[in-house]
């Protein structure tokens, strides 16, 4: 069966927002199964390799297809300021992102990552003027909350890799809200292109201070070239659930990361969640979508906090 024939049979199961769904979920498997597969390949080569490696990949992937669009005829975008700030954002979030995730379970990383449409909706308000009511405020602080009581700040089992997450999150925060403002003219895969070109050339600055090459294993190599094709799997659902359902019923299925990053964790890396993981996740998650909720409310057809990353987490794209 062609995947048009099943795209059709699924049409005619399903409405158009719980594929959607199943679209969105599909996507954060993907980004997932992503990250599981480079902190894997990471217990054999550091992480500027990995940016290295996975980044050529995936820019290899992206710039076929963005040749193939006719999007690479228009270089001079590169010099708008906000492509350029939402790349430099992207590259550092990835460098926190992949320390984070290379020390700590993934299912942590994930956890913190969940409250980036909570400071998205923030910084939207102080940078922007978004309105954004008392009630969304008091879940900021409730979702922040959360995120504390994952971190743990001088309590015991605290780490300072958790701060390298949190950190990540400050700067998905600015590549998001750069990433709102980039002109309409600039195409997407454009922008995708550049970043994860910039991406794979700060692996190369980072090989050295970070432990130095080391000849990569034919496996290793293997696993991050699927993990470059896993990312843009992830985009083409991201983008189907976008265009099929409504965002404000689609959002709240990004959550569904945690839930994939939970299980990779457990059966790849034998990570076992704990009781402060656990209560700061479901905090983070309830409060975000209370967020989404007064969101559609307040009557905001594309508020901030549903227009982030569509995993939430930097990728190099």
């Amino acid at each position: 069966m062609q995947a048009s024939d099943f795209e059709a049979d699924l049409s005619l199961a399903l409405s158009p927002n719980l594929r959607a769904a199943l679209f969105m979920s599909i996507s954060m498997a993907g980004f997932t199964i992503n990250d599981a597969v480079t902190k894997h390949a990471a217990e054999s080569m550091n992480m500027g390799q990995v940016m290295l490696v996975r980044g050529a990949f995936a820019t290899l992937f992206v710039s076929l297809i963005a040749w193939h669009q006719g999007v690479l005829r228009s270089p001079h975008f590169l010099l708008q300021p906000m492509v350029l700030l939402r790349v430099v954002c992207e590259m550092l979030a990835t460098v926190f992102f992949l320390v984070a995730l290379s020390q700590l379970p993934i299912a942590t990383v994930s956890a913190v990552l969940q409250s980036l449409p909570l400071a998205v909706t923030m910084g939207a308000a102080l940078a922007y003027g978004e309105g954004v009511g008392w009630r969304r405020w008091l879940a900021i602080a409730v979702g922040f909350a959360g995120v504390t009581i994952i971190v743990r700040p001088g309590m015991e089992g605290f780490s300072a890799y958790a701060l390298a997450a949190l950190v990540c999150v400050g700067f998905c925060t600015v590549r998001d809200l750069a990433t709102k403002r980039i002109p309409a003219d600039v195409p997407s895969l454009f922008v995708s292109t550049v970043t994860a070109a910039t991406v794979t050339v700060g692996g190369i600055f980072l090989v050295g201070p970070m432990g130095g090459w080391q000849t990569p294993s034919g496996d290793g190599v293997a696993l991050l070239a699927f993990a470059a094709a896993l990312l843009l799997v992830g985009y083409q659902f991201i983008i189907k659930a976008m265009r099929v359902g409504d965002i404000s019923f689609v959002a709240p299925f990004r959550y569904t990361a945690l839930l994939w990053s939970i299980f990779l964790g457990f059966i790849v890396f034998g990570d076992v969640p704990d009781l402060p993981m656990i209560v700061g996740a479901a905090i983070i998650i309830l409060s975000g979508l209370y967020t989404l909720y007064r969101e559609r409310v307040a009557g905001r057809s594309r508020a901030a906090s549903e227009s982030t990353g569509p995993d939430m987490v930097p990728d190099g794209l």
